[in-house]
């Protein structure tokens, strides 16, 4: 390995492989039943916010930044991935997560793995995605000398293939291609991915709320 190739991995694993790793314990998820599902998540959990921590310094772009439009954007696609679900077919077989189903209703370890739940999509998730798509694959997909590239810079095939992406990862495909663009959208602003995480992180925490009042763990 030379130089160049040390050097471009070097960019490339911080802002891949927490991602990579945390999709590939979800797949793994998808592999079991019963309670195991949850004691999965609970240490993909773990091990994505280990990742994130272990990396940090590595990613100058991450953050958190709340503002105005952040807010609009997380409500908007909150509301669109609850709106239009039931207009359109879903990607793949629902897995299985309803804590109250599986431990009973109003049981400790159901209440724990809800909070799990939300802490995980709320916190971990969001930065992981948004480092994983908004950051390296949006200007990787423009350039391989990906940080040359600004992250204000519009490109339509980063724009659309990125976000397409995107909505792959999610059954809920057609909610997921819209909130690509929306938080797209948010880091071409001014170039700041707080932005977009922080929009991520409101869209998921009103989500998981929503499915826990509603019961609607098929949205989970």
């Amino acid at each position: 390995m030379n130089n160049e190739q040390y050097n471009g991995l070097t960019l490339y694993w911080p802002r891949a492989l927490p991602f990579l790793v945390f999709l590939g314990l979800t797949g793994l998820q998808g592999q079991f039943s019963g309670a195991a599902v949850y004691w999965i998540y609970t240490a993909k959990t773990v091990i994505g916010a280990w990742l994130l921590w272990t990396v940090r310094r590595r990613l100058p772009e991450l953050g958190w930044k709340m503002s105005g439009l952040a807010v609009a954007g997380g409500v908007l696609v909150f509301l669109l991935w609850v709106g239009l679900d039931g207009f359109y077919p879903k990607l793949g077989k629902a897995s299985p997560w309803n804590p109250p189903a599986q431990f009973g209703e109003g049981a400790p370890a159901a209440w724990f793995f809800i909070a799990v739940r939300l802490a995980g999509s709320t916190l971990v998730v969001p930065p992981l995605e948004e480092v994983f798509y908004r950051s390296f694959i949006y200007r990787y997909i423009a350039a391989r000398q990906f940080l040359e590239v600004p992250l204000t810079r519009f490109l339509p095939l980063p724009f659309f293939a990125t976000a397409g992406l995107f909505a792959l990862e999610h059954r809920e495909w057609l909610p997921g291609l819209l909130a690509g663009f929306v938080y797209q959208g948010l880091v071409l602003r001014r170039g700041c991915l707080g932005e977009a995480i922080a929009a991520h992180a409101l869209t998921n925490l009103l989500l998981g709320l929503y499915v826990i009042k509603q019961g609607a763990w098929s949205l989970w």
